[in-house]
């Protein structure tokens, strides 16, 4: 078994904190290609790049290949770290798919630690919507969620049984959305 460092691209790793995975399909590179089985540290590809998960190589599709002619890599998620990045300290990030030392592999493993306990969350989405009838409204609520998106929606969310606790986030990141705050900037 063997350990690799894989680059997400950005627009890649934006969807990739908008929405739940289980697993990643990334482009090869013309050199050395993972085999099912080999560990991976997955970095982001944004200004300043930082360990995000860990991963395990699923398969090699080699029926599809990416840009560069090379086989494409499935990778499962075996920790995600999306919220408490760790700066990519080390790597050599020459390519988009590079073999890595054991050690340093262990050393940023370590470092990510277990996943963190699970709870309930309520999260929502609440529009208001002038319709004729509630099929309607829930249509029109549908078509707001998809021409809108995360981009302009924001979801709302709190720890379940504290409601008080809520946040607003849009794009995956927690933002402001009280307009009495925003004028006093």
């Amino acid at each position: 078994m063997a350990q690799w460092a894989v680059i997400i691209p950005a627009d890649r790793w934006a969807t990739e904190r908008l929405f739940h995975h289980d697993t990643l399909t990334v482009a090869g590179s013309a050199g050395a290609q993972p085999a099912a089985g080999d560990e991976v540290l997955l970095v982001a590809g944004d200004t300043s790049a930082h360990v995000i998960a860990l991963g395990v190589v699923v398969a090699q599709e080699r029926s599809r290949r990416g840009a560069h002619g090379v086989p494409e890599v499935e990778i499962a998620y075996t920790h995600r770290s999306f919220d408490e990045p760790l700066p990519a300290e080390g790597l050599k990030l020459d390519e988009t798919v590079a073999p890595i030392d054991e050690e340093l592999f262990r050393g940023f493993a370590g470092r990510l630690g277990g996943d963190p306990d699970k709870q309930t969350w309520l999260v929502s989405l609440d529009l208001p919507i002038e319709a004729a009838s509630a099929a309607e409204a829930v249509r029109q609520f549908w078509s707001y969620v998809l021409e809108l998106g995360p981009a302009e929606l924001p979801a709302f969310v709190s720890p379940s049984g504290d409601e008080l606790a809520m946040q607003a986030f849009v794009l995956g990141e927690e933002a402001n959305q009280d307009p009495e705050e925003e004028d006093e900037d």
